[in-house]
């Protein structure tokens, strides 16, 4: 979008947001933050935490490649706001691994090469953890009509739901 003269003179005259002191508890850690209050999830996890896992896909919500869970449900981490997870647990594609022992989702998704280019791996991980403890794994259709809000532009998703279909015993529902 182009603005006019008038528009780009308000936006750079308009005062520096203030900056609002958060804390978020993620992957387990607490994270004193200092932001403006427009900031989202995904920004204060890569750009103020460093935990670049999640992706800044399509910027409107709808790739899923920002899916972080949010006390253990998925939400698109570009749609929101750091403030609105304060005092919620936050659990990142960094989290899952125990070590060096892949979670069975992501063991999953190697063996069945559902990763390709591999940019929207992570929200498509954290998405079928969810999918699978949410209850939402009890056949291939339920599986592709919950995962469709993650968009995969390689077209990985026969294999994305014999990964989900394999490792869905190993997690189990929570």
């Amino acid at each position: 979008m182009v603005l006019g003269a008038a528009a780009e003179a308000r936006t750079a005259a308009a005062p520096p947001a203030r900056k609002m002191a958060i804390t978020l508890t993620v992957n387990g850690r607490a994270h004193a933050l200092r932001i403006d209050p427009r900031t989202t999830l995904l920004d204060a996890l890569r750009e103020h935490i460093g935990l670049t896992g999640s992706k800044k896909g399509c910027d409107h919500g709808q790739c899923g490649a920002c899916t972080v869970h949010l006390d253990g449900e998925r939400v698109l981490g570009r749609l929101t706001l750091a403030a609105q997870a304060e005092g919620h647990k936050i659990t990142t594609i960094e989290w899952l691994a125990d070590g060096d022992r892949l979670h069975p989702m992501q063991a999953a998704f190697v063996e069945h090469d559902a990763l390709q280019c591999g940019y929207c791996t992570p929200g498509q991980i954290m998405s079928a953890v969810a999918c699978v403890r949410e209850g939402h794994a009890g056949s291939e259709r339920e599986i592709a009509d919950y995962m469709s809000g993650n968009r995969c532009r390689c077209a990985a998703y026969p294999n994305i739901v014999a990964a989900i279909v394999s490792a869905a015993p190993a997690i189990g529902r929570a």
